[in-house]
């Protein structure tokens, strides 16, 4: 394919749109293949994205949601690079959070993360996750076009985390206004501390009691500061993600009726339905690791310091893995096999709440509606749609998706 051997993934913006024919030129050269630029190793196949991901003693998440920029601030000599990692972990772009954490930092605050987001608690918040899905559809169903983005699937997701954490009801609409502004983090990290040293000096029965007092596996208990960054966490990635999600499936629904029809009829097959979104059209582009030392993967030579760049669409279309890797198939056997929430030790620990969250918000869009259909107005025709995409390399998403639908 002209061009794409020297074609720059991290700043051509002629990328965005449309990824997957470079995918499927990398992955044809070789699955495993450095790039021209910024002395990064591309990993497009699905089993050797797999073995990456579970060999985190080779592999370091310290650059996990850069990748190369601004890369380790020094060079590495030698064959180790792990005390070049460690000296400048807390300068690299989020370096104290879960995400780029590795053992035993990382094994400790997942542990504490997994103590939220149990499958009881997810079963539990079910109800409260529709009624909530109900609330932000009752606010759009009535327009004659809504932008599912940013007026259904981002706000929801929000709530929904707010609910899980156990933030009171009548406090929802600042954390929307606040999250939405151009400081969330900061916001987040001055709520949560107030939170939890409020829970901690006077215990109440809540989640928020919960999330103060939980233990990491040894039994002892976290800084307020480790809590903390493990809650904005869940709110800062949780939420983005699954709307992206959320927008994902209805822009497929969108302009397809008979699907559509189907899942009315057969909701029981929406898991299905999202497993094949999630492979065709995940929210992660691009995950990042640091080589720790010289190593190999699939027979390619990996010098220590290294960045390795794991592209999930790539491997979550492998035909080596996929039977006709790019159909949406709803009887696919192997669905959910795909890799867009990872392997190993960094699986995403938020992906049962997408799954949740996403299915019920499809679930009750669907039983509100008889049709649903993308806006020529803001997206042009059926086989000619205009979509503004994130100028990202990291995620994937339209920054917009105009419906329109009958009830």
């Amino acid at each position: 394919m002209p061009g794409y051997d020297a074609v720059d993934w991290f700043t051509d913006p002629a990328l965005i749109e449309d990824p997957f024919p470079y995918f499927e030129h990398l992955r044809d050269t070789c699955p495993v293949t450095r790039l021209p630029h910024h002395d990064v190793i591309a990993v497009t196949g699905y089993d050797q994205a797999s073995e990456l991901w579970r060999r985190p003693e080779d592999f370091s998440s310290c650059n996990s949601v850069t990748g190369p920029f601004p890369g380790l601030p020094e060079a590495v000599e030698g064959d180790d690079a792990n005390e070049v990692i460690e000296r400048n972990r807390a300068g690299l772009p989020m370096g104290e959070y879960l995400i780029t954490q590795d053992p035993p930092a990382h094994t400790a605050l997942r542990g504490l993360l997994m103590r939220l987001l149990t499958p009881r608690r997810l079963q539990e918040s079910e109800a409260a996750i529709g009624r909530l899905a109900d609330r932000k559809l009752d606010a759009v169903l009535d327009r004659p076009s809504f932008d599912v983005q940013n007026e259904f699937a981002q706000p929801f997701a929000l709530l929904v985390i707010a609910e899980l954490l156990g933030v009171p009801e009548d406090e929802h609409p600042a954390f929307t206004h606040h999250v939405g502004g151009l400081d969330p983090l900061a916001f987040l990290s001055d709520t949560f501390s107030a939170y939890v040293e409020d829970r901690r000096r006077v215990p109440r029965d809540d989640v928020l009691t919960s999330l103060a007092t939980a233990t990491y596996p040894d039994g002892t208990l976290p800084e307020v500061a480790d809590v903390v960054r493990t809650a904005t966490f869940l709110f800062a990635a949780g939420q983005d993600t699954t709307a992206r999600l959320i927008t994902a499936a209805l822009r497929v629904l969108g302009d397809d009726a008979a699907l559509q029809d189907r899942l009315r009829r057969e909701p029981t097959r929406i898991p299905d339905f999202l497993e094949e979104v999630l492979r065709l059209d995940g929210p992660v582009k691009t995950v990042s690791r640091v080589a720790r030392v010289t190593t190999t993967l699939d027979g390619v030579d990996i010098p220590a310091g290294t960045t390795i760049a794991v592209f999930p669409h790539a491997a979550n279309r492998d035909p080596g893995r996929f039977e006709a890797p790019a159909e949406l198939r709803l009887d696919r056997r192997n669905s959910r096999e795909h890799l867009a929430f990872g392997r190993g030790i960094h699986a995403c620990p938020g992906g049962p709440l997408a799954r949740v969250e996403a299915r019920i918000a499809l679930e009750r869009l669907l039983a509100r509606t008889s049709a649903i259909r993308i806006s020529e107005a803001e997206h042009g025709p059926p086989g000619a749609r205009r979509y503004r995409y994130e100028p990202t390399y990291i995620l994937r998403g339209v920054k917009a998706l105009h419906l329109e639908v009958s009830r």
